[in-house]
């Protein structure tokens, strides 16, 4: 790392990792960094209000503020108020969860979500805010259907395929598993995966255009004895009417400058 800006945002990712804190010795040792400057950083960190010690000299936490920081940026940006009222429809249609990602250059991340009202039974609920594993997602299959194959290729190969213990029994592990979950979503026009994500779990989605890019994703996700694959293509028409109708009245430039060119 070549500087303090570096090893701040760095330690900051540590940290996010570690919900009950960690110890500055820890933080060191697996970010490689000198035990003074390491001290130094986390300091400055808690100084400016991104960090707090649990208790005195004990484990080092990140307060809200990075949340905050996020969460007012995209309130200022407009989209999930905009989307707040499609997807609490789309979860009563559905009964499911439904959650909107938005792209960000080279990332699609997790921003709201929407829980169908159900008295009993599984819910899925992942937490808001995360990267969306681009490879075993059925909004990761969403999203890089809309891209040439080499340019999906590219994003998954730098994020990776992850580790069995991340994804489902039928996840693609391989490039040519992949394209084939990818070709076949282009064809029906909505991604879908069955216990590729995690076992027990089903999920559909698709993209979000804006001016004929792709901004973000609309999914729908529960358990395969609910959402089945004839569930699935019952609920496709509202999911594609909610996406057909957030990306006109969605403010791209807003939240992302100039998106951009995708497929339309």
């Amino acid at each position: 790392m070549s500087n303090a800006l570096d090893r701040g945002f760095t330690v900051l990712e540590h940290l996010a990792h570690y919900p009950q804190g960690s110890p500055l010795s820890l933080i060191a040792t697996e970010l490689d960094i000198p035990l003074s400057a390491c001290h130094r950083v986390l300091v400055d960190l808690q100084r400016l209000g991104y960090v707090r010690q649990a208790r005195k000299q004990g484990e080092y936490v990140l307060t809200t503020k990075v949340v905050s920081l996020g969460l007012g940026f995209l309130s200022s940006a407009g989209i999930v108020n905009i989307a707040e009222p499609l997807l609490e429809r789309l979860a009563q249609t559905s009964g499911e969860l439904v959650r909107l990602s938005i792209v960000d250059e080279d990332r699609l991340t997790f921003v709201a979500k929407a829980q169908g009202q159900r008295q009993s039974g599984l819910r899925y609920d992942p937490d808001m805010g995360m990267d969306v594993r681009l490879s075993c997602t059925s909004s990761g299959h969403a999203w890089l259907m809309t891209l040439s194959d080499e340019r999906a290729l590219e994003l998954v190969s730098k994020q990776g395929f992850g580790t069995p213990a991340q994804y489902g029994p039928k996840a693609p592990t391989t490039i040519k598993a992949l394209l084939g979950f990818l070709h076949a979503a282009r064809v029906r026009g909505y991604a879908m995966i069955d216990e590729v994500f995690a076992p027990g779990m089903s999920a559909m989605a698709v993209p979000v255009f804006h001016r004929k890019a792709a901004i973000g994703v609309i999914s729908i996700a529960g358990p395969r004895t609910r959402l089945t694959g004839e569930r699935m293509h019952e609920l496709a028409p509202a999911l594609q009417a909610a996406s057909a109708e957030l990306g006109p009245i969605s403010n791209a430039s807003t939240l992302f400058g100039k998106p951009p060119l995708g497929k339309g």
